[in-house]
């Protein structure tokens, strides 16, 4: 089955444990290579890459946020993201970038707080800004919430909607809830490795429309 992923959208895989979500997460990031078949990103199959070609496209087109933040804990809020932006910008313009970012998110008031004095939530949206400042075509998120309680994990979620809709990002979020399954504009299903639904919903409902970010 052929399955297309566009720009500005918020694409939710769904499925159990097992399924194949996080398999297809690594096939779209370049860290796993399709036994069959193909992937195509703007034209240029991924399968053809050269291990020098798909480190540059991991490194240039792909941001990933992972369920445990993985953040470096010996650098400040703004020092994590201007580390990511500076791979793809001069250092003088990341440590700006990194700024706007973190008060894109909400976290504007807490730029030089190390990770050790942030919330779940708070380090979850470094993260988020950590890997748009790479300017990614595609944000590849592998249970963003999953770690976080429902209530932080709503806001976090909903921060990624926002991303999609504000930056024409292409944001895929792979999650065993079936709660955002109405807030998708694009909805995989998968089981057993098999996709079982694709369907794009023509209004998908807003995140977290009554949470405010802060």
């Amino acid at each position: 089955m052929q399955l297309e992923i566009a720009r500005g959208q918020f694409t939710v895989i769904l499925g159990p444990s097992g399924s194949g979500k996080s398999t297809l997460l690594n096939l779209l990031g370049g860290m796993d290579r399709p036994s069959s078949g193909s992937i195509s990103v703007g034209g240029a199959g991924l399968e053809s890459f050269a291990e020098r070609e798909l480190t540059r496209y991991r490194r240039e087109q792909v941001g990933f946020v992972f369920q445990f933040y993985n953040l470096i804990p010996n650098l400040t809020a703004v020092e994590n993201v201007a580390l990511a932006a500076a791979l793809v910008m001069p250092r003088s313009e990341a440590a700006r970038v990194a700024e706007e970012l973190l008060q894109t998110v909400g976290l504007g008031h807490r730029l030089n707080q190390f990770p050790r004095h942030l919330s779940g939530g708070e380090m979850q949206r470094v993260a988020i800004a950590r890997a748009l400042a790479k300017r990614p075509a595609l944000l590849l998120c592998d249970e963003p919430s999953g770690a976080l309680d429902t209530k932080t994990g709503t806001q976090v979620l909903a921060q990624l909607q926002r991303t999609a809709r504000e930056t024409q990002t292409a944001v895929v979020v792979v999650t065993h809830d079936h709660t955002l399954a109405g807030a998708a504009d694009r909805l995989i299903s998968l089981r057993d490795g098999q996709i079982i639904e694709n369907r794009r919903n023509e209004y998908p409902e807003t995140i977290g429309a009554s949470e405010v970010v802060s």
